[in-house]
């Protein structure tokens, strides 16, 4: 039995007396007793005995399914906890609908409808005057009304079944999420014309719709990718096969789901963290029913189950959001390739800026590498200008050029949008006349000054404290704001332009459900404005009226001590660059920076992302980093640093004389202290695992792991192993 526990084990249990009516089967969920209660496991394995005897084994309390999860979706879970060296129980309970967690039944919501019949004998409603003008609303509706519908149209559930009786209407039940279109073709809306390179794309996709066949789709920002998605989903819908489409962020979700609506007939769902418990089960069960033809949703998608599956598509392939960084840490991308291997169907990884490990599979010629390189609108995409924030006075962290600038688009009619990747008003606040910065207790870093309300907060752990008065170590009231955040930023250029609107998009000012899309339809009618935000605004958003894009501060991750962070900063600079000139007008884009000589800058600025992302593979190389080595990276945290300490030290020295018997060729890097080793009191140390084989590196964490699980001052500290982690922090 899997059953939610951390414990990479099964457990046993006696059969109920009476078998379920299929019969018992892998894949069945229970209920069981687990200690002092009772909890929702599912059969992982049948077995004629047990190592615990007899009289220790508790029995099965309750089959909850008539039939078993399905198959595939059994198999991405068996593959993930294998993987990802997790606990396969808690896997599955991740990967399924909280209302199947909690025991309740596996089908999803359905809704009477109510169809209008032909009797012949209109005559017999002529003294039931209110039956009559119900059946004539019902005959407006052939197709069928919900009893919902007709009761806002002021008729009651009795008129209903009168008219039943009589022969005029019938009631036939249909699933409340994707019900299948009454009629119509397969499209609502004709396909766009493609241009060469894009039916060319489009050519090598259908040369393997029956095979795995993984494909790279690069193009630069705006340059069609999502009309290719589209006509790749209607080429497999016109055979009845389901395509799972994967986007980074909730906040694309409704723009990919209306676009994809008003191009289909065909049932189109969504799943992101958004959805009531109610909505996300019933779409599961459309998807695994085989009814929903098009699944769009964010990470934690991949997990669902497909009847019919045709293709997986990854958009934004590249996106740091596709990584799970707690419980079960998982990559939705690298799960997709696994799952499309495993049905025999086409991947389509698409990105303006691809992920290194994606762009090297493509350079290597596992993937098939498809380029984009034109727009519709025929502009090229715009070359980052970089200034130099060096000996220069700044309002609000914007250059006086920048802010010429920022008039003259306006002037013109046009939007333009202001970047700045830091929440808050200021990154911290400082005395003047004693240095003094405010820190946070809890963690080794300061605090950011808010002033929408006003206090001081960690964005590593969520504390927060009000503005002191005066500075708590000299009593002077000089304190200051040091830097910009996106509202100081926002009230700077409120004051220069105060009969434009500002627009401040970022977690705090998009924390009510649906107010990004208000801000979106808002920008999208065209009206001049300016929009100021973090990397929300980055990520794949059409903003066709931003002819602008000013970077505030372009040097986050020049020289950040992380690998990765060159790669993730470049990555973000050419997507926030791309927002511009997308449309009938070229754009323009200003790089503030500290740095305007440093060579990988100028290099993305001359020769574009490709360009870099080559360069830099080449150093991987040489350096023998990620893509080309394999890598898991032990965390290990305490109240008390001396006990994190000495745990690593031991399991390092453990693994070390492990690898040396064994004659295993994996580097062990540690412990060393995280790039942040304070954090919500607890102290944080790294131990790093690398290997030049995905097999070697899988055999060393998994016998880690196991020395871990048998160690006992393990139990008295947090542990985790991230397999192919994305940051170190």
């Amino acid at each position: 039995m899997a059953l939610p526990s951390p414990l990479r084990r099964l457990f046993d249990y006696l059969p109920t007396r009476q078998p379920p009516a299929c019969g018992w089967q892998v894949g069945l969920r229970v209920r069981v007793p687990f200690g002092r209660r009772e909890v929702v496991g599912v059969v992982a394995e049948l077995a004629n005995g047990s190592e615990l005897p007899h009289d220790k084994l508790r029995a099965i309390s309750e089959v909850l399914d008539d039939a078993p999860l399905p198959n595939d979706w059994q198999w991405l879970c068996h593959f993930a906890a294998r993987y990802y060296q997790h606990s396969l129980g808690d896997t599955m309970q991740l990967a399924m609908p909280a209302r199947l967690r909690q025991g309740h039944p596996m089908g999803g919501r359905t809704q009477t409808l109510w169809l209008p019949l032909s009797p012949g004998d209109d005559l017999i409603l002529q003294r039931a005057p209110k039956q009559a003008e119900l059946y004539a609303l019902l005959r407006q509706h052939p197709h069928g009304l919900a009893g919902r519908a007709v009761t806002a149209h002021g008729f009651t559930r009795e008129q209903l079944l009168a008219l039943q009786k009589k022969g005029y209407a019938r009631a036939q039940e249909t699933a409340l999420t994707a019900a299948q279109p009454a009629s119509g073709g397969l499209l609502a809306s004709p396909s766009l014309p493609l241009n060469r390179e894009q039916a060319s794309a489009l050519a090598v996709l259908h040369e393997k719709l029956e095979s795995y066949h993984p494909c790279l789709l690069e193009g630069v920002t705006g340059s069609g990718k999502t009309e290719i998605y589209l006509q790749l989903i209607e080429a497999l819908a016109a055979k009845g096969k389901q395509s799972l489409v994967l986007v980074p962020e909730i906040g694309l979700t409704p723009q990919t789901l209306a676009r994809f609506k008003s191009r289909f007939r065909v049932p189109v769902v969504a799943l992101h963290s958004g959805l009531t418990d109610l909505e996300r089960l019933d779409v599961w069960e459309a998807a695994a029913n085989g009814r929903a033809l098009v699944i769009i949703g964010t990470r934690s998608a991949i997990f669902t189950p497909l009847k019919n599956p045709g293709a997986i598509i990854v958009d934004e392939e590249h996106d740091s959001s596709y990584k799970q960084h707690d419980g079960l840490r998982y990559h939705a991308r690298d799960l997709a390739v696994a799952r499309a291997h495993y049905h025999n169907i086409p991947l389509l990884l698409g990105s303006a800026t691809p992920s290194f490990e994606s762009l090297q599979q493509a350079l290597s010629g596992t993937y098939r590498h498809l380029r984009l390189t034109q727009r519709p609108s025929r502009h090229p995409p715009a070359k980052l200008e970089l200034i130099d924030l060096r000996h220069q006075r700044r309002q609000g962290g914007l250059l006086p050029n920048a802010i010429s600038a920022i008039k003259s688009t306006l002037t013109s009619g046009k939007q333009a949008l202001v970047f700045i990747n830091r929440r808050g008003f200021a990154p911290t606040l400082a005395c003047h006349s004693c240095g003094w910065i405010a820190e946070c207790g809890q963690c080794d870093s300061r605090m950011t000054l808010h002033r929408q309300p006003p206090l001081l907060a960690c964005h590593h752990c969520d504390s927060r404290r009000a503005l002191p008065d005066a500075c708590p170590e000299c009593g002077s009231g000089d304190l200051r704001a040091l830097g910009s955040g996106t509202e100081r930023t926002e009230e700077t250029l409120q004051g220069l332009f105060p009969n434009v609107t500002v627009h401040r998009i970022d977690r705090d000012s998009t924390r009510k459900k649906e107010s990004f899309e208000q801000i979106l339809k808002e920008i999208q009618r065209g009206e001049p404005c300016l929009l100021v935000g973090t990397q929300m605004l980055a990520k794949g958003h059409h903003l066709p009226h931003v002819t602008l894009v000013v970077v505030v501060n372009a040097d986050g991750g020049l020289y950040a001590a992380d690998f990765r962070a060159l790669e993730h900063s470049a990555q973000l600079l050419e997507q926030v660059a791309g927002r511009a000139g997308r449309a009938a007008h070229p754009g323009r884009v200003l790089v503030q920076t500290l740095h305007p000589d440093d060579p990988h800058l100028g290099q993305l600025a001359e020769h574009g992302y490709g360009a870099l992302a080559r360069s830099l593979l080449e150093e991987r190389r040489l350096a023998g980093l990620p893509p080309f080595c394999f890598m898991a990276l032990l965390r290990i945290e305490s109240p008390h640093e001396e006990a994190a300490i000495a745990l690593g030290q031991q399991a390092a020295q453990a693994l070390h004389q492990w690898l040396t018997i064994v004659k295993l060729p994996v580097r062990c890097l540690g412990p060393v202290p995280a790039p942040m080793e304070r954090r919500q009191n607890r102290y944080h140390v790294h131990i790093m695992l690398a290997a030049d084989k995905r097999s070697q590196r899988h055999t060393a964490a998994n016998w880690l792991v196991q020395w871990l699980e048998a160690n006992r001052e393990a139990r008295k500290v947090r542990w985790s192993i991230d397999i192919d982690p994305q940051t170190l922090a």
